[in-house]
């Protein structure tokens, strides 16, 4: 019942032992408004932002990566690198949901302010990572799963302290899991008759155990395909696709710092104040959104950074009677919501 009730702090990135008891509010926002799906996936919620971001006069770029922004006085310079072509733009403000160490460490290094904020970035608590197994099957399991399991390993305390505080820098050798089965809500996201899954370990960051998961990863996922068979039997037999995302993935292709998976930790004396704040206190004209500042890791906590966020540009720019992104689009979101349990 401890272990049951104490897990959910993992996934906003904390260990359960050393993370506010305030966490355990989201039980009861669970079940006071239920936990919602978006009918599509979570692509389909992109989607819908997407839409949004267009239908109010905003343009996406696409596999157009940041190298570098320069403060200019009161602009900021943002260099692209878009099919080959290097572009440097002007920009009033700049709104970053990269890695907060990623943000300050390379995107605004040689800026004013940005090594004492990485520095102290270094310092902080930083979240466990993930391993993360996608996998296809051709058998649906649907009548024997929910869309949300949690398979408890052997251990709990011991297993959370290898991997925040690992005393040998290594990846233990058991696991907890968290098992996703979307198909069982939405049909469509699967073939007839197969399944769509994802199942995460935590495990530990770069920083605490330098992994060669390059190497290690292929097994890694073979053990945890092996102890679900309990729940899913000849599940191995069944898989027809699968795809992992390692730490070392976080940091390649996301760049998180360490190759974290929900940022700064959220221990008490790094949650909401004391978090990195949505207007950078040095760096006039930049904003942060994501996992990273307040409140927090998660979609619920994400978005509703994002209108933080947003609240703090419309002060400083005179936008204050303008709708909140998230208001504006809370129907046309909403229509493809589908409740999961």
């Amino acid at each position: 019942v401890r272990e049951a009730l104490s897990f959910h702090s993992l996934l906003v990135g904390g260990n359960p032992f050393e993370t506010s008891s305030i966490y355990t509010l989201i039980h009861h926002l669970e079940r006071t408004w239920g936990v919602w799906f978006p009918r599509g996936g979570t692509g389909a919620l992109v989607q819908a932002l997407c839409k949004l971001l267009g239908e109010l006069g905003g343009e996406l770029r696409l596999s157009s990566p940041v190298e570098k922004i320069v403060v200019d006085g009161k602009t900021h310079v943002v260099t692209t690198q878009a099919g080959g072509q290097r572009l440097d733009e002007r920009f009033d403000f700049v709104v970053s949901n990269a890695d907060l160490h990623h943000t300050y460490a390379k995107l605004y290094a040689g800026t004013r302010g940005a090594a004492k904020a990485t520095k102290k970035l270094e310092r902080m608590d930083w979240s466990m990572s993930l391993y993360v197994l996608y996998f296809g099957t051709d058998r649906s399991y649907a009548g024997d799963l929910a869309h949300h399991t949690v398979v408890f390993g052997p251990r709990y305390e011991g297993l959370l302290a290898d991997i925040f505080h690992p005393r040998h820098g290594a990846l233990p050798e058991d696991f907890s899991l968290y098992l996703h089965a979307p198909h069982v809500t939405d049909p469509s996201l699967a073939p007839p008759g197969c399944g769509s899954f994802y199942v995460l370990a935590p495990v530990p960051h770069l920083g605490n155990a330098p992994v060669d998961w390059d190497t290690v990863g292929p097994a890694y996922g073979d053990r945890i395909l092996a102890s679900l068979e309990r729940l899913l039997p000849d599940l191995r037999r069944h898989i027809v696709v699968r795809r992992e995302l390692t730490p070392l993935g976080f940091q390649r292709d996301l760049g998180a710092y360490q190759g974290n998976a929900f940022s700064v930790a959220p221990r008490l004396t790094q949650s909401a104040y004391f978090r990195p704040h949505n207007k950078d206190p040095r760096i006039p004209g930049l904003y942060l959104v994501g996992a990273g500042t307040h409140p927090g890791a998660g979609v619920p906590g994400v978005i509703n950074g994002a209108k933080a966020t947003f609240a703090c540009i419309a002060k400083d720019y005179g936008l204050a009677g303008a709708p909140l992104l998230a208001e504006a689009g809370e129907p046309s979101l909403r229509e493809g919501m589908a409740t999961a349990t």
